[in-house]
């Protein structure tokens, strides 16, 4: 899999002071980022593999202000690459030469908060983690948990319909999502549901979840808060091999026991997280999961009894259940480090296929025969109860050739995704990594149907080109 960029328009290009000035007389200089060394931050995003410097940055501080930069930019031919955090990890916010950044990072205020409707009103620059933080004196959360929330914004993860840990029993964004206030390509601004349960008219709301700022870009965003549990408690349960653990998933799940988080990880990320956070993980079991339970002590005692009868069935190594909250605390510190922690060993992939449970012990046998037939490794870390797989395709990137086999192997693991009757992607979305992928999902009409809605909305394709369609799909519209 090789990832090509189109070549920038050079008319655009060579307007660029032209351009500057423009976005000039539209925002203070604390809000434009011009000069190349800061332009540097925005080359990329957490698919660092591939950069591109953007045309220019501007940073709004208001909706009124994205506005007038999407107009002005639509005037002008300009194409708009809209930033969250930067943590895509599928080249979502990759800019183009011939492109604008807009970033919402200076649209990160809280605007209401409504605990007798459990909602809150939210500028789409805030983080993930600081939308709970907000809410937590009246013991209320926001319940989607992207292993990036600390950084991550709830504009990226309305862009990718993320999810996390947790989604198991809570959902993903597009569940958890009530309204947003969205600048179209011509700076028209439009609001869409809000703080009710269902909106009257098209779900458009359910069209912009996941369109990976194709769109528009959402400036406020109105989110389901929830009241915390009573209580939690997670149990680590480690196996003698991989089929067993995903055998043991499926058998959960099939139970009819919806746990608020049911997470996997193989022998290669348990050694590497727990050289990292020291959380007392099992280094001599070939695969481990982690099984939350929430609610009130009875429910907590009812629901972990239930899943350890389970697991005993599948002659498990380890079977341990935290006993107080640091014991909770480590083991979820061990799983939030995955990402990280495996970098500080190796460079790797991030791959993001979603499958059915029950198709887990197959899958997790083919990835690792898929790696190793690339001469590579792989750590397998993921939310396994909704079947959504971060295999960690390891690889040398000083090695020549060693990218590309890593590149090759994620490809061939999402193909088998799709082969087993799931798709491309669970969280992350299709970005750039995906794109070319996308015509082993969908025929030839499905996608030319995606297109035309797309077109809809963007007639010129100035919002994030070139991403999660093949770049010769356009013609097909």
């Amino acid at each position: 899999m090789s990832i090509a960029f189109p070549k920038p328009d050079a008319g655009i290009v060579a307007r660029r002071e032209e351009i500057i000035a423009g976005l000039a007389r539209l925002l203070p200089p604390e809000c434009l980022v011009t000069s190349e060394d800061e332009r540097r931050a925005y080359d990329t995003d957490a698919l660092t593999s591939y950069r591109k410097m953007p045309l220019a940055v501007a940073l709004p501080r208001t909706t009124q202000e994205v506005s007038d930069v999407m107009r002005f930019c639509h005037e002008n031919g300009v194409k708009v690459v809209a930033r969250g955090a930067g943590t895509s990890l599928a080249g979502g916010a990759i800019p183009q030469e011939d492109a604008v950044v807009i970033g919402v990072a200076k649209l990160a205020g809280v605007i209401e908060m409504n605990f007798a409707d459990r909602y809150a009103r939210v500028q789409s620059g805030i983080t993930n983690l600081a939308i709970s933080g907000a809410v937590a004196h009246e013991q209320f959360f926001y319940a989607p948990d992207p292993s990036s929330q600390l950084a991550c914004t709830i504009a990226g993860n309305i862009a990718m319909n993320s999810g996390g840990a947790h989604c198991l029993k809570y959902g993903v964004t597009t569940n958890n999502l009530l309204g947003v206030t969205m600048v179209l390509v011509d700076g028209t601004i439009v609001e869409l549901g809000g703080p009710h349960l269902d909106a009257p008219g098209y779900d458009l709301l359910g069209l912009i979840t996941g369109s990976e700022g194709q769109l528009g870009i959402v400036t406020e965003a109105t989110v389901r808060i929830l009241r915390q549990a009573e209580g939690a408690r997670p149990a680590l349960i480690g196996f003698d091999s991989a089929e067993t653990a995903g055998a043991c998933v499926a058998a959960i799940i099939g139970a009819g026991i919806i746990p608020v988080a049911l997470e996997y990880m193989d022998r290669p990320a348990i050694q590497v997280c727990e050289a990292f956070a020291k959380a007392g993980y099992p280094l001599n079991v070939e695969a481990m999961l982690i099984v939350e339970v929430e609610g009130s002590d009875a429910e907590i005692e009812d629901q972990l009894a239930r899943i350890v009868a389970i697991a005993e069935d599948f002659s498990p190594q380890t079977l341990k259940v935290a006993q107080s909250e640091a014991e909770s605390a480590a083991i979820w510190k061990g799983r939030k480090s995955a990402f990280g922690a495996t970098g500080r060993i190796a460079d790797y992939i991030c791959m993001d296929g979603t499958i059915p449970t029950g198709q887990l012990p197959h899958v997790l046998k083919r990835i690792d025969e898929i790696v190793k037939s690339y001469g590579l490794g792989v750590a397998n870390v993921f939310h396994a109860g909704d079947g959504n797989l971060h295999p960690l395709v390891m690889f040398d990137a000083a090695k020549p050739g060693d990218m590309q086999k890593a590149e090759d192997a994620g490809s061939d693991i999402l193909k088998l995704c799709v082969e087993v009757g799931g798709c491309l992607t669970g969280e992350h979305g299709v970005g750039i990594e995906k794109r070319d992928l996308m015509t082993y999902q969908y025929n030839s009409q499905d996608l030319a149907q995606q297109l035309r809605v797309r077109g809809v909305f963007d007639p010129g394709w100035l919002l994030n080109p070139a991403k999660v369609f093949p770049l010769e799909g356009r013609d097909a519209a």
